[in-house]
């Protein structure tokens, strides 16, 4: 039997070891620094992580020029750890989650901050403004165990070279190893899947032409460019 349409290549991110990472799955943490929880109106008690998701084609590549989405005055950057599942897992214990994790990259997670804030006020789904094309870039994938501590390290954001985000991954609320550990109590992890890990405070908008800069200690660096709406 023939296929109505061939199905969409499987996206392919970078590594360190120079081998393509296929991307399964996006799952995203929201309010994981208790500064950018306060920011947004919210308490930042050590409340149970909750997450959202995104299509694996939201990924894009370091170096990507990304286009303004549509239906948007107020488009957000933020700075994100992530997390690259390598191993299946169900009910991971947290002192076996690191143990699931391939490696580790600097991402964006890009937002249309009016329509995800109208449809939190309304008690709806954050699709619209969260998961949208091109909103989750995402940089080199760092292997696992070569010198990167998942626990600590400075997070930065520049636009323009000026500086909008800067923190410690320190100070996530729910650190990497708990993040994996409760997420494999929602769903069965796999390998491609990744985690983005929540960002901290400062977040705010850009426009066409502004050019980002975010780094993590012991990472490949993530530039992206904003450029004009799509056709």
């Amino acid at each position: 039997m023939s296929l109505i349409f061939e199905p969409q290549a499987p996206v392919l991110a970078a590594t360190s070891t120079g081998d393509d990472f296929p991307v399964r799955r996006i799952f995203c943490v929201g309010r994981n620094y208790a500064a950018h929880a306060r920011e947004m109106g919210r308490d930042p008690d050590r409340e149970p992580p909750f997450f959202f998701t995104a299509w694996a084609e939201t990924v894009v590549p370091d170096g990507a020029t990304i286009a303004y989405p549509q239906k948007t005055k107020d488009f957000h950057y933020e700075a994100e750890l992530v997390v690259a599942i390598g191993k299946t897992g169900r009910d991971i214990a947290v002192e076996d989650a690191l143990d699931h994790v391939w490696g580790y990259a600097v991402g964006l997670d890009m937002t249309r901050r009016d329509l995800q804030l109208e449809a939190r006020a309304q008690g709806r789904p954050w699709d619209t403004g969260k998961n949208v094309e091109q909103s989750s870039p995402l940089g080199v994938i760092q292997r696992a165990g070569k010198g990167f501590d998942p626990t600590k390290g400075e997070i930065k954001l520049t636009v323009n070279g000026q500086t909008k985000q800067q923190a410690d991954l320190a100070d996530l609320i729910w650190p990497v190893a708990d993040i994996v550990a409760y997420l494999s109590g929602l769903y069965r992890i796999e390998p491609g899947d990744l985690i983005y890990t929540g960002t901290p405070a400062g977040v705010g908008a850009v426009v066409e032409g502004d050019a980002m800069l975010v780094t993590i200690d012991g990472l490949a660096p993530l530039n992206i460019t904003v450029g004009p709406p799509a056709a």
